[in-house]
């Protein structure tokens, strides 16, 4: 069989009782290297100066690109059945003036 005629793989994903509760992030940092995407989930609450971590993903560039797109089409489809996703295009800050929030250019909001 040559490469043009093979059949996608089935891939099996497990969820874990932990990781199918979720964990609610308003915040996401990232950085990178020439290497990796660092993206760390977070989330902030008002009056609160200090926010955790709570996960951190690393990617290579490759699959960090893979999921930009993902997200996008996923958006394009949420907005097509429910409406437009308002976001404030001044660039500013969603949640209010939060001590020590970082600023706007480390934000995905």
């Amino acid at each position: 069989m040559d490469k043009d005629n093979q059949q996608p793989q089935q891939i099996n994903i497990q969820l874990g009782e932990k990781e199918a509760e979720g964990i609610y992030s308003n915040l996401a940092i990232i950085s990178h290297s020439n290497a990796e995407f660092i993206i760390d989930f977070t989330r902030i609450l008002p009056g609160v100066p200090n926010a955790k971590v709570f996960a951190r993903i690393i990617m290579s560039p490759v699959h960090t690109k893979m999921l930009a797109r993902a997200l996008n089409e996923n958006i394009r489809k949420f907005e097509q059945q429910f409406g437009e996703i308002k976001v404030d295009e001044r660039g500013g800050n969603p949640f209010g003036n939060f001590p020590g929030f970082p600023p706007p250019g480390n934000i995905i909001n």
